[in-house]
């Protein structure tokens, strides 16, 4: 029998199989992942470790500027006043804790901890803790001694709640593959504004943040009463917590209302809501004028509706809105609270009437974004609490992810430059650039937002005037008659993108509704 003659192959049959290979041999992280999920944690939680001690070396808020220095000198003057005077003197003012000098205006979580680390500080260098003689205490082994304290933070808080998280996001999420864990794990701990504030700018930020993110990951596995013992910690460490406070309701009271009896569920959270907050706030409970007198310090409202440049809508309409001059502040509180709720409210009705996992991460990101765009007193450090929620969804929004890095970080920039930070600052968004870019295409959720005509030029066009806003802010003083020109036109270029975004991602919750509802429809029928 004559031999078959071999098929030609066409250059499209060689370059298949090729290009398959080529795109198996392109997993920038298979050397970190193979090993599973512990190692590549392991291994990316030293990198996290080491940027931070890097960061850490540069100065910090309030370095050197005398009487009142800075955010540094207020969480060290707090570890003066706990370890010296009794815990129902804190939040009083009286003859060795003038208030007026950075009084202790954080619930009595940031007060513990400020006790435990005093403490540490004490054991080692007692002068940087002394009553009222170690105001503007900057020895280099009391600066060595405050930089460690936020490094054990991370460590035993954030890092403990991220591998949590992790490990219940993507047992639940399907196809997930070894590469994308890594890369979400390298997000998470490598967040550059939370690495930039809490060891550049100088504060604790990684407690309430790593207890909110081990709430979410309880929220995942179903583990309610650890929800709201979680939760209700963060609530206790910083009151700025309360961001995320709209999607743990509503997720929780459309959870209850599906059940057999959703009263006994409520009140089987409320009582570990309750419990948590007695036993953190007991020593101020004796009596109703101590209970008030604490919270009077945690809503300073004297201070007004915003203070510095912050990229929210109150800022950014006082250019043509003069808010301080036409209401008075009781009735600007109302006014705050009202466009807070009705900014919150679409996202908390969704989770109401179709609560799910997927709805509540987006969720929390929309919460947290209408109160850093519409509540009171804001400040730039705010945008941590939007951003950790995004990065909790980094693998459904990349794109949008990206953009939003970028411009929360350049929100604080100008604060950043005052505390002399722009090296970390430049470093850190490359980092994050050159990290972010070694992901391989993934699914990710699709939206017909991004196919609105013009958005792409919108959003490039929006890029290349910050850097050129970058350059100028560096290089370009401003003139005397508006001496923060510079300033108001970065918070008003990153307030539209964050209105945007916001636009975005709360269309993207709602459409989970109807995506979920097509499911269940599915589902019945077979």
């Amino acid at each position: 029998m004559p031999k078959k003659k071999p098929a030609k192959l066409s250059g499209d049959d060689i370059a298949a199989p090729l290009s398959a290979q080529v795109g198996e041999s392109i997993d920038t992280w298979w050397w970190l992942s193979h090993k599973g999920t512990t190692i590549s944690f392991l291994c990316i939680s030293l990198f996290a470790l080491l940027i931070r001690s890097a960061v850490s070396m540069f100065p910090y808020s309030g370095a050197g500027t005398p009487p009142r220095f800075g955010d540094f000198e207020a969480q060290r003057h707090w570890m003066e006043i706990t370890t010296n005077l009794p815990a129902i003197d804190w939040y009083r003012n009286g003859t060795y804790n003038d208030l007026t000098y950075w009084g202790l205006d954080y619930p009595p979580l940031t007060a513990y901890q400020s006790y435990i680390h005093g403490i540490f500080l004490r054991m080692f260098n007692p002068e940087s803790v002394s009553l009222l003689t170690s105001h503007g205490h900057e020895s280099y082994l009391g600066k060595l001694l405050m930089r460690w304290t936020v490094l054990s933070s991370d460590l035993l808080i954030f890092f403990p709640a991220a591998l949590f998280f992790v490990l219940v996001y993507h047992k639940n999420r399907t196809g997930s593959s070894k590469s994308e864990v890594a890369w979400h794990i390298a997000m998470i701990l490598l967040n550059p504004c939370l690495i930039l504030i809490d060891h550049g700018h100088f504060q604790y930020n990684c407690i309430s943040l790593g207890l909110t993110m081990g709430a979410i990951a309880a929220v995942l596995c179903e583990s309610e009463v650890l929800i709201c013992v979680l939760f209700s910690l963060a609530l206790s460490h910083k009151q700025m917590s309360a961001y995320f406070a709209p999607a743990f309701f509503s997720h929780l009271l459309g959870k209850c209302l599906r059940r057999k009896n959703p009263i006994l569920s409520v009140l089987k959270l409320g009582i570990a809501v309750t419990v948590t907050f007695v036993i953190v706030w007991w020593p101020y409970l004796h009596s109703l004028d101590d209970f008030l007198m604490v919270l009077s310090r945690l809503a300073p409202f004297e201070r007004g509706i915003y203070e510095d440049y912050v990229a929210n809508f109150w800022c950014t309409t006082s250019i043509l809105i003069k808010w301080k001059k036409l209401f008075t502040t009781p009735s600007l509180k109302s006014i705050s609270l009202a466009a807070t709720i009705l900014a919150s409210l679409p996202s908390m009705v969704q989770q109401i009437i179709s609560p799910s996992n997927e709805g509540f991460l987006y969720g929390l990101l929309n919460s947290s974004l209408a109160f850093y765009l519409f509540s009171f007193q804001v400040h730039e450090k705010s945008i941590l609490m939007p951003f950790l929620s995004a990065t909790l969804l980094a693998l459904k929004i990349p794109n949008h992810f990206n953009h939003l890095t970028y411009y929360a970080l350049f929100s604080m920039f100008p604060l950043l430059c005052r505390d002399k930070l722009l090296l970390p600052y430049l470093t850190l968004s490359l980092l994050f650039a050159f990290i972010y870019h070694t992901k391989q295409k993934t699914k990710a959720s699709s939206s017909s937002f991004t196919n609105f005509p013009g958005y792409v030029s919108l959003l490039r066009t929006h890029f290349f005037i910050s850097l050129a806003l970058h350059a100028v802010y560096l290089t370009i003083q401003p003139p005397q008659k508006y001496p923060f020109i510079f300033e108001a036109l970065i918070m008003i270029l990153c307030f539209s993108y964050f209105i945007l975004f916001a636009l975005y991602t709360n269309y993207t919750q709602w459409i989970l509704s109807s995506h979920f509802r097509s499911k269940d429809k599915e589902k019945k029928q077979i």
